[in-house]
């Protein structure tokens, strides 16, 4: 699906998404899970299935100082166990759990709010 809104250009954006990638900005394609906030786009050690998360994989995310995580889980919405966002948690940041699309849409809105954001989206 393609999205269109406007944006700040100093803001990573979703594009467009679909089976198999996510477009950032006007001509990024990532093909592999991902990390994005408004300032930095990760897909460096992040796991290709939720089966394979990690609680280190949402530690990493408190570099990025965000108040908000959506975590997009692929096909279909899963729900992370408790002891795997237990460290974001604790510092008050809220975590939402949903299907990587509905993850992409509610990134572009939650950025365009000025809101501080990470979405690590596992692909569809």
């Amino acid at each position: 699906m393609r999205l269109s809104l406007d944006f700040d250009a100093s803001h990573n954006i979703i594009r467009a998404y679909g089976e198999g990638f996510v477009t950032v900005n006007a001509d990024t394609r990532v093909e592999r899970s991902c990390v994005i906030t408004p300032e930095r786009l990760l897909t460096e050690e992040l796991p290709a299935s939720f089966d394979a998360l990690e609680a280190t994989h949402f530690e990493a995310l408190l570099e990025h100082a965000p108040e908000l995580v959506l975590l997009g889980t692929g096909r279909r919405q899963r729900f992370p166990h408790p002891r795997l966002t237990r460290a974001l948690l604790e510092k008050g940041i809220g975590v939402e759990a949903m299907d990587t699309a509905a993850a992409c849409r509610t990134y572009n809105i939650v950025v365009a709010e000025g809101r501080r954001v990470a979405a690590l989206l596992l692909m569809i």
